[in-house]
């Protein structure tokens, strides 16, 4: 069955997108995130940020940067999908919990299943480090360097139930340097992604952004 897509509402300085953010690792774009909201009057607010790891650097961030944070890790199933099912139920009950309308994913390791998305299709947003549909996985600057291609970017897009295949929203390139390593070209690309996710997101709020 496809994704309904359904857009979260408008928001407004008085009564903001309530938004969750889902990381797995130091948070950097995440951060960037809530600092944005921190410096400008914006039509969403981060009010969760959610990791499946509980040393992810990101947690201490979020709470630094007064956001409540939350560890929900895999629970202990032997049964692989049973345990998968269950976090995301946990985690699904978290959004309930906070009155979440918007779910960012940003450097979420982990590939949500079908019957978690659909509910939400439309407001799961996710940001990819490559010109995508150039690239999807989880080694794209060294697919792309592997590759030889000359340009690459990152790729926010809403989130099916594919792995990086959900409808394309924004993009932004820069050219790949003869002399870029993975580490040098994912440090550029951040500061693209930086910039991009928090003005997607402005424009979700917005209500300027068309159901796909």
């Amino acid at each position: 069955m496809a994704e309904e897509w359904i857009l979260p509402r408008k928001g407004t300085l008085e009564n903001p997108l309530r938004i969750a953010v889902l990381i797995s690792g130091s948070g950097s774009g995440m951060a960037a995130l809530l600092n944005h909201q921190l410096e400008n009057d914006c039509l969403h607010k981060t009010v969760l940020v959610i990791s499946d790891r509980n040393d992810a650097k990101g947690l201490e961030k979020a709470e630094s940067l007064g956001c409540k944070s939350l560890a929900i890790l895999l629970p202990d199933f032997e049964d692989k999908t049973q345990r998968r099912r269950k976090h995301e139920e946990f985690i699904h009950q978290s959004f309930i919990d906070n009155d979440i309308e918007l779910i960012i994913l940003s450097g979420y390791m982990r590939i949500l299943t079908p019957d978690f998305v659909k509910p939400w299709a439309g407001r799961i947003l996710n940001i990819h480090p490559s010109l995508l549909p150039d690239f999807p996985g989880a080694h794209a600057h060294r697919d792309v360097i592997a590759a030889g291609a000359k340009t690459t970017g990152c790729t926010v897009h809403f989130v099916d139930s594919g792995m990086d295949t959900g409808p394309i929203i924004a993009q932004e390139s820069l050219a790949v340097l003869d002399e870029d390593t993975e580490e040098t070209l994912s440090e550029r690309v951040k500061e693209l992604e930086h910039k991009l996710y928090p003005k997607v997101i402005d424009s979700i709020s917005a209500g300027e952004i068309e159901s796909p």
